[in-house]
Formats: structure tokens, sequence, C-alpha cells
């Protein structure tokens, strides 16, 4: 059972929009290695996961895939960010929607030129369920062998990739709000890569000598540094409300990246920071809820409410 914490599980720093690098973050989510194929594939396994003994890989498996859920959130979150808005249009929310506004562009100009213009057509400039080329995510990607040595090393493999991809959609954009997200995807990866990596440990697999993680220098990225330096990529968190969780008994000890830090385990899960809706696009036709749409819902549930008393009003005492 999964609850739900109206924050996001890190900071998206706001910034112009910028559509190209709301495609390339695509690629992070729902791309092959993206936060949807982790997320999918981690839950997978930790629900088809066989023998009692093992607990403690399925408690680590099922907290990274938990983990992953907070991903898909915020980087999709990101990617509605940086298409909200439209660059070099200073118009209003009430101005005609077929003209520049106040001599910039005409509001979504920008779609006929830029990444993909589904995210306007089809979304109204938010997030979809596809790749950087616009292919929708694919289920078959999902590997979930049975077999708990190559599962790891897999999602071993996975993590590294992803963050590889992430490094590279860094150095694609300078946008604050896209390298926020990815600087912490990025980190965070890390400490993915560090819990597969001492499970397989565990298991007595040298998994150095025939699947080394990428030489990716991601320190050297600002906003990646600071993070490091509050040893982000040594943490693990079990998303456990009951503490039944025994990740714990796997991922401590000294951190495979050889970056001098000790894995830790014991917390439940990051303070996170406030989720907010975003505005209206009244140049998508998506005002969300007007005043006409708040009657009628209002009217509806008062009808729903009437037929409720009646059916459920109490039987007058008999005389």
């Amino acid at each position: 059972m999964f609850l739900h914490v109206q924050r996001l599980i890190n900071e998206i720093v706001p910034d112009e929009p910028d559509p190209a690098a709301a495609n390339a973050l695509q690629e992070g989510l729902g791309g092959q290695f993206g936060e949807m194929r982790t997320m999918m594939q981690y839950l997978f396994q930790a629900m088809n996961f066989r023998g009692p003994n093992g607990k403690p890989y399925r408690d680590l498996m099922q907290g990274i895939g938990t983990e992953e859920i907070s991903h898909v959130e915020l980087i999709g979150t990101t990617i509605s960010r940086l298409l909200d808005g439209s660059p070099e249009y200073s118009g209003k929310p009430g101005d005609p929607l077929d003209k520049p506004g106040s001599g910039g562009a005409t509001p979504l100009n920008i779609a006929l030129s830029e990444s993909n213009i589904h995210h306007y057509l089809v979304a109204a400039q938010g997030a979809m369920p596809v790749d950087a080329a616009g292919n929708p995510w694919n289920g078959s990607w999902v590997y979930n062998s049975g077999n708990l040595v190559l599962d790891l090393l897999y999602n071993l493999m996975l993590e590294s990739t992803g963050r590889l991809q992430k490094c590279r959609i860094y150095e694609m954009t300078a946008n604050k709000t896209a390298r926020s997200t990815l600087s912490y995807l990025i980190v965070r990866d890390q400490a993915h890569e560090n819990a597969y990596a001492k499970a397989l440990e565990t298991l007595g697999v040298n998994w150095k000598t025939s699947l080394p993680i990428p030489k990716t220098n991601a320190e050297k990225f600002p906003e990646v540094k600071k993070l490091l330096d509050l040893g982000l990529q040594s943490k693990q968190y079990t998303f456990d409300l009951t503490g039944a969780s025994e990740a714990g008994k796997i991922f401590q000890g000294m951190s495979p990246s050889n970056d001098g830090t000790e894995l830790i385990a014991n917390e439940q899960a990051p303070a996170g920071v406030p989720s907010v809706i975003a505005p209206e696009r009244f140049e998508e036709f998506a005002p969300g809820l007007d005043k006409d749409l708040m009657a009628l819902i209002q009217a509806t549930a008062e009808m729903e409410l009437a037929d409720i008393e009646a059916l459920y009003a109490p039987v007058a005492p008999n005389k």
C-alpha cells in the first residue's frame, strides 16, 4: 500500500520556459533508461520476489522502486514547468488568444519550431509518457528474470546508463529548471548504483570487473557537487511507515563508489518541498474550473446529497 505526501522530493528551480529542454527530459522520463522504466522494473521485481530469506533484497528493491515513483512525479512536473508559457510572449490572460500580446510573440508559435509539438497539441503544455523522439513508453523493457543476481546486475546497469544519459542532458541545457532536477536525479542514481552494487557484493559477485560504473565525472557540475557534499549519494530511504524494512542490512558499510563515504539507510523519506499546482493556460484552453463549471459541480453535489439524505434518513418512531 502506498501513501502520497503532497510534496515534491526535490525543489524545482524556476527559470524561463524551454520546450527543447523539456523534450530532452522526456528521455529521462519515458525513455528506455528513464524513471518510468526504473519505477516499474523495481516494483515488479519486488512484487514477484521469491524466498522469505531474501527479504532484505526485496525490501531494497521495493524502497528504491517507491522512490522512483517520486522521481516520475518530479521529472514530469519539471517538464510541465519548462513548457509552462512561451518565451517572448508578454500578453495577459485576458488578451485575445489569436494575436501577439503587447509586442511579444503569438502564444503558441514556439510549438511549430521547437521539439515535440505533441506537448502543445495533445498534452496542453505538459509531460507525456514518451521518450525524446515521441515514442510511447514500452512495458516490454521491464526486466524481471526471477534470478536475484541477474536482476541486481541488470538494475545496476540500468542506473548507470540512466545517470550517464542525465549527465548528457545536463550538458545540453543551461536552463536552471532542468538542471535542478537533473542534478538531483544524477546523485540519486548514484545512490541506487551503490545499493545494487552493495547487494551484489553481499552475494559474492565481483561486479567491478564485469560492469564498472561509468566515469561520468558528474561532480564537476556545481549543482551536483552541492548534493554530493551533503552525502546524498550514500543515503537510501525505506519509504516504510511500519519500520519493517530490512534494506539496511544490505545498504551499509563503505560506499562502492570509493568516495570515502559510508552508506546510511536509517531515514524513512526526505523532507521534500511544497508541491504547487501550475497556473491555468488560457492559450491552451486549459483554464481549470471556471465559474460556470464550479456552479454546476456545486448543484450536482447538492442533488446527490439530497438523494443520500432521502435514502438514509432516520425512520420516524411509531406513535
